[in-house]
């Protein structure tokens, strides 16, 4: 078997990821690239992305595949079936120190996909609630593959202070909860 007829090493890097922030206590959040050929909420999709939270906590019957990532995620108390192309996962990454990967997109989105801006429940974030991580290229090799990056905060030291880059997105109405007594 040669270098050109090897499978991508893009899911193995996001299973090790994934099981390196469990093991430290970490949130794993993927950054996915929506089209047609993912199925998310498409009212929580931003500038054609996405941020899920895939830890063990907000998700249900979590499948990290070689071909998708699947699960089922509430989404503002809805149970609802995600299903994402490992192709279309831009990024992995540590929500609480911005630390993970970013990987290259294969090919462009097919077409636009605009959706609400709104809160969200455990299955996503959205991305400016986090520190929004800026791709470092990490190393120089040839091929879309073969191109890894790190995943820096922006507020690094050499960053400027200029204030804040977009305003806090609104924060969803949460109904307060009642108790009905059943005889």
């Amino acid at each position: 078997m040669n270098a050109l007829d090897a499978t991508s090493t893009r899911p193995y890097l996001i299973r090790a990821l994934y099981e390196w922030c469990t093991d430290n206590g970490f949130t794993p959040y993927v950054a996915v690239s929506v089209d047609d050929t993912v199925q998310v909420p498409r009212e929580y999709v931003k500038n054609n992305e996405i941020v899920l939270n895939i830890s063990f906590d907000a998700t249900s019957s979590l499948k990290l595949g070689n071909d998708f990532i699947e699960f089922k995620a509430r989404f503002a108390g809805s149970a609802r079936e995600i299903m994402v192309p490992i192709s279309h996962v831009i990024a992995i990454y540590a929500r609480e120190n911005g630390q993970g990967m970013a990987f290259p997109m294969a090919a462009p989105a097919a077409a636009p996909v605009s959706g609400a801006e709104g809160g969200s429940d455990a299955g996503l974030t959205a991305p400016a609630a986090s520190p929004a991580p800026t791709p470092v290229q990490h190393s120089p090799a040839d091929g879309p593959e073969s191109k890894i990056m790190q995943l820096v905060p922006d507020s690094a030291p050499d960053a400027e202070d200029g204030g804040p880059d977009s305003p806090e997105p609104p924060k969803p109405p949460r109904a307060r909860p009642s108790l009905k007594r059943v005889k």
